[in-house]
């Protein structure tokens, strides 16, 4: 296998790649990379449906009987104007739904993701001796804006194609060295919760030297941040990670005039579906008393909008230990490593996988980075660029064949021939 999909990175994966380095496309506007992703699996013998949750495509992959597997890559850009040095880095814009154009980047390594995808097509496809059952390859929207999973499950992905009984994927890890296989520690968590929250404080507006006139959203506002880091310290069990960052507070026109708006927005993170719940009910209530005390009317206390979010990411015990023995059983004992949570970043594969939807999964991240780069980077050097950096650079060959391999072991293992 290993010398297959290297040798498909030399003859196709590899211009594959750069060509979708080169033109990336923003969350639910891929049109172009889904019509690419679309012919590309078709060639390598997939039945495809396009225009799934918007822009995602699936391709099915049928091989007489056995599980029905399916494996995510998700495919959109980000709003950056990308400065990484590459040769086939991307000069494109692309206008927005909020009408706006940016430049557009991959800063996150999504080409990678749906490069290595076509390569496991192409492998399963001209080696089915080697697998028995079906692949659902499942081509993601808007991954960056944590709706496009929900986006596909609601335009009926497992009721039209299939519940999967597993369910796979991967990301690229700038800061992990290549060749190495990132999996989960003990508690298989892959990804904190994330959840966009806006809040609107209404107030009264007035002249800045007659405060007493009106009633100060910028105060009230200004005592919601400080009464929701409490929630955090004083409510949220020290034992449970979470954090509500207000990284937004917009509010008024000049210096001499109390505004009638403040606009608050919100990024929360929990590695808990319980403590997800409490932090969402918790930032109403502060923000809603929080007004009353000051007075604001029953008719203009502070909205608080949930704008969109994804559980936390959480791989199935049971299927994590079996997946992570065939990978220890395929590769060197250096490739596959355990690794522990270092931040609270979000991933909305979680929503294929929940308790509600019954289907086990299983997540891991490729390492990305040059082992001299990190080691260049410990010693004073230059600092490895992170994901949604303008400067964010990986080794595309060996993200994409190394995911692919070890995708293709997690395939072969749980759907074997018959």
């Amino acid at each position: 296998m290993s010398a297959a999909i290297e040798a498909d990175w030399d003859g196709h994966l590899a211009a594959l790649f750069e060509h979708f380095h080169r033109n990336p496309e923003l969350s639910f506007m891929e049109v172009k990379t889904a019509a690419r992703m679309a012919e590309e699996l078709r060639e390598a013998g997939a039945d495809v449906t396009e225009n799934v949750g918007g822009t995602g495509v699936v391709g099915m992959l049928r091989n007489g009987e056995g599980p029905l597997v399916m494996l995510r890559a998700d495919m959109d850009g980000l709003p950056l104007k990308e400065d990484s040095g590459l040769a086939y880095a991307s000069t494109v814009t692309q206008v927005d739904a909020d009408g706006v154009e940016y430049p557009v980047m991959h800063a996150c390594g999504h080409d990678s993701h749906i490069t290595a995808l076509v390569g496991i097509a192409r492998y399963l496809a001209a080696h089915t001796d080697k697998w028995s059952g079906t692949v659902m390859l499942v081509v993601q929207p808007a991954e960056e804006r944590l709706g496009g999973a929900r986006a596909m499950l609601e335009d009926g992905l497992y009721e039209r194609f299939g519940k999967p009984d597993y369910a796979l994927g991967f990301h690229s890890a700038a800061g992990a060295p290549v060749g190495t296989i990132n999996v989960p520690d003990s508690n298989n968590l892959f990804s904190s919760s994330s959840d966009a929250v806006d809040i609107v404080v209404h107030g009264v507006g007035a002249h800045g030297a007659y405060p007493h006139a009106g009633r100060d959203p910028v105060y009230i506002g200004a005592e919601i941040v400080t009464g929701l880091q409490s929630v955090v310290s004083r409510e949220v069990s020290p034992l449970q990670p979470s954090v509500i960052t207000v990284g937004m507070f917009n509010a008024g026109t000049k210096r001499n005039i109390i505004p009638d708006r403040a606009d608050l927005q919100l990024t929360v993170r929990s590695n808990d579906p319980a403590v997800r719940a409490q932090l969402l009910e918790a930032i109403e209530r502060v923000a809603v008393n929080t007004a009353r005390g000051h007075g604001i009317a029953e008719d203009m206390l502070p909205e608080v909008i949930r704008q969109y979010g994804t559980p936390p990411g959480i791989n199935n015990d049971a299927l994590a230990r079996r997946l992570d023995a065939a990978l220890r059983g395929a590769f060197d004992e250096e490739t596959v490593v355990v690794t522990k949570q270092s931040g609270m970043g979000a991933e909305d594969f979680a929503y294929f996988i929940t308790e509600e939807t019954g289907v086990p999964g299983y997540f891991f991240s490729i390492g990305s980075t040059p082992l001299e780069d990190i080691e260049a980077a410990a010693n004073g050097g230059p600092a490895v660029p992170s994901h949604h950096s303008p400067f964010f650079r990986i080794d595309g060959e060996a993200t994409v064949t190394l995911g692919a391999k070890a995708l293709i072991t997690a395939v072969m293992d749980l759907a074997p021939p018959q």
